[in-house]
């Protein structure tokens, strides 16, 4: 920060209040307008796979084509009932009287099967059509609350693609409400530390509320237009991104103006320059996270396609709540704003120079003593760590493996496979020319993990649509399993074998294989992606090409052991079944384009100083005076990160372990000592081939450069 002296404040000028009030109620406007939307988001998301893969995946194309032949605005809903002792003639009256007596009833299909008991006479199962239009969970509970008042003794449940379609909306359920009560708790309590004042944190806090109510006003009517496919996921996701984005944001700004408040006694000038400073930063942290995710638009995965979006409208509207609602409520604060701390007035302290913050004054001094030794002892360590990052398991799991904790829909399946093949009610299909429809029936036949399989009949004839036939084939695993997506692609080779078939295999099960495979596509398509844009943006920012490739690859370094930190817990002592692909590809891309932030944070400060005082001055200056809010920004955003795990998804606790381990890496490892110490042993080549290459440090003959042995 460069050091001011003011002989005198600047005349008051009337009115200087008047813009700040106005942006505020503006916002407030803009609250009252788009703040309800943050409650509603959940009532236009979609958690069906088959809406996200692309109309080129193959069992898109079998769920089109099964329009002709069969009723699709259906999923199966499976009621298993379970008794140790034996089946009773009155468990089978009971479960045929209540679903009997739901078949043609708003929510379901006209017709139910009556109950099908097992061979070993210890189970019986009902198959209840649940219309997909409207909300079919709802129809779901419906059913469940007819069957909890079963005969004593007979364990029953709902399972199938409709009881797993109502458990993720119950899972989910909690995301507009206990996720964000949870983020803002951990919010609030992490800023009253770091402020010590009981009014910063909320006035940050609302700033972040305003920026969430705006991001879903917004995605709320894009998604309602049909231009977002919004899921559960990304609606937890967007929750989580504003408000750690929107409090890092202001955690930069508030550092600053703190600082400026120090050297500059009016506090309209000194939030002016504040501004000033901060807003490039910031502004570059908003455009990297903007740019990566808005590379999901490559994935062929319309659930991942649409995250990009979603999640950069989050960040935009992060940004300018931090931009334009903080200042305001700053600007009118002022100094009461950090109560009962007030910074005071007194030129002659400089805070980039040590004397407010001393901590980071003696870690930037440890670092400037023996940078070498310590990129060297940190590179080691990360290294280890990194090692293990091939272990990482993300070849996908089971549906059944989606959720924390005991569901109905997984132990119904469990029941399920007990006592009857576990494919029962979720058929596999195959469309193929009906000149080869018998040869075509007879290869899904013989293959391994087909329990049998049948054409669709009109009459005693094979159904003829446009000259093809429709097979139903009932696999002998659970058709949410993995090995039951091994049948079917087994079935898939089967079937292209047979001449002139033109087959294509479809159903839950293909479609889970279809989004698995996809998901692997998109992993390995956008992360290399993702790494040039984001490094594209650091050489604009930094006027440099060495200093990017140098703080992009300690972010990878920092990614990669994070996932092999992962790899040992989540095999280990968590006792995860694996990883959806998807896993990696969301923790990577928000890991590098916000740890990322946190290098772009400090260089861009490091810069700054440099062009006064030289890279070796600049960057112990720099990390004084910025490793407090750093630090700060960091362990907020991994602790909003973390509050995804509340919800019981595998998948999102997976995500919420990974970025906010990852996060606390780059900030307390990469940005504290690795890119300091690189940037100390380099030197002002770190920043070619910029002028600042050629440039002598001024502060070079007061204060040698060390050696680097």
């Amino acid at each position: 920060m460069p050091d001011k002296t003011v002989s005198s404040p600047r005349p008051t000028r009337k009115l200087r209040w008047l813009i700040p009030a106005l942006l505020l109620l503006a916002w407030l406007i803009v609250g009252g307008i788009t703040g309800p939307f943050a409650g509603k988001l959940a009532s236009v998301a979609s958690n069906d796979n088959s809406s996200f893969l692309p109309a080129s995946a193959e069992s898109t194309q079998v769920q089109n084509l099964l329009a002709d032949f069969q009723d699709t605005d259906e999923i199966p809903g499976i009621v298993i009932a379970e008794r140790s002792s034996g089946i009773t003639p009155g468990d089978l009256e009971f479960l045929r009287t209540t679903t009997s007596d739901l078949a043609g009833t708003p929510g379901f299909g006209p017709a139910v099967s009556p109950p099908i008991p097992s061979q070993d006479g210890q189970a019986a199962q009902v198959f209840v059509p649940i219309q997909s239009a409207g909300e079919p969970a709802d129809t779901v509970e419906i059913l469940r609350d007819k069957l909890a008042n079963a005969p004593d003794g007979l364990t029953v449940a709902v399972t199938g693609p409709a009881g797993q379609v109502a458990d993720l909306g119950e899972a989910f359920a909690g995301i507009d409400g206990l996720l964000l009560l949870v983020a803002g708790a951990v919010v609030i309590l992490i800023l009253i530390v770091v402020y010590r004042s009981p009014i910063l944190p909320f006035v940050v806090v609302i700033s972040a509320v305003f920026a969430l109510g705006l991001a879903s006003g917004l995605v709320y009517f894009l998604t309602k237009q049909g231009v977002l496919d919004l899921n559960g996921q990304s609606q937890g996701i967007l929750f989580i991104l504003v408000f750690g984005a929107a409090t890092d944001y202001a955690l930069l700004l508030v550092s600053r103006y703190r600082e400026e408040l120090i050297a500059t006694e009016d506090k309209y000038a000194a939030l002016r320059q504040a501004w000033r400073a901060t807003i490039e930063p910031v502004a570059a942290s908003a455009g990297t996270v903007i740019a990566g995710v808005l590379c999901l638009l490559l994935s062929d995965l319309n659930s991942n396609k649409s995250l990009g979006p979603v999640a950069a409208i989050g960040i935009v509207a992060s940004f300018l709540a931090s931009m334009t609602f903080l200042p305001a409520a700053l600007a009118l604060l002022g100094r009461s704003a950090f109560w009962p701390l007030r910074p005071k007035y007194a030129p002659e302290t400089s805070a980039d120079s040590g004397a407010t913050h001393r901590l980071w004054k003696r870690i930037a001094d440890t670092v400037a003593s023996k940078p070498r030794a310590i990129w060297a002892g940190t590179l080691i360590v990360l290294l280890i760590g990194a090692a293990f990052a091939p272990t990482f398991k993300a070849d996908g799991i089971a549906s059944t493996d989606f959720f924390m904790g005991s569901v109905e829909s997984v132990e119904g399946a469990e029941i399920q496979a007990k006592h009857f093949d576990a494919g029962s009610g979720t058929p596999t299909y195959v469309i193929a020319d009906q000149p080869a429809g018998t040869a075509v029936l007879e290869a899904v036949r013989a293959t391994d993990g087909v329990a049998n399989a049948e054409l669709i009949t009109e009459g005693d004839a094979p159904k003829v649509v446009d000259g093809k036939v429709a097979i139903t084939a009932t696999l002998t695993d659970n058709a949410e399993s993995l090995a039951a997506q091994e049948t079917v692609t087994d079935i898939r080779s089967a079937v292209d074998s047979v001449p002139n078939a033109d087959g294509l295999v479809g159903g839950t099960t293909a479609i889970d294989l279809d989004t698995r495979e996809t998901s692997i596509h998109d992993r390995n398509l956008i992360i290399p992606i993702v790494l040039i844009v984001v490094f594209l943006v650091l050489v604009a920012l930094l006027r440099s090409i060495l200093a990017p490739a140098i703080l992009l690859a300690t972010t990878v370094l920092s990614f990669a052991t994070t996932l092999g930190v992962a790899a040992l817990l989540f095999n280990g002592p968590f006792g995860f079944p694996g990883a959806d692909p998807v896993v990696p590809l969301f923790a990577f891309v928000f890991l590098v384009a916000l740890g990322i932030d946190y290098n772009i944070f400090l260089m861009t400060r490091v810069r700054e100083e440099a062009l006064r005082h030289g890279t070796r001055i600049g960057m112990i200056r720099g990390l004084t005076a910025t490793g407090g809010v750093i630090t700060s920004a960091g362990v907020v955003l991994a602790a909003t990160f973390a509050a995804l795990a509340v919800i019981p998804l595998l998948f999102l606790a997976q995500v919420a372990f990974l970025v906010a381990f990852g996060v606390l890496i780059d900030t307390l490892i990469v940005r504290t000592l690795l890119v300091p110490a690189l940037t100390l042993d380099i030197g002002r080549k770190i920043w070619w081939p910029s002028a600042l290459t050629k440039k002598q440090d001024p502060d070079a003959a007061r204060e040698p450069v060390l050696d680097k042995a």
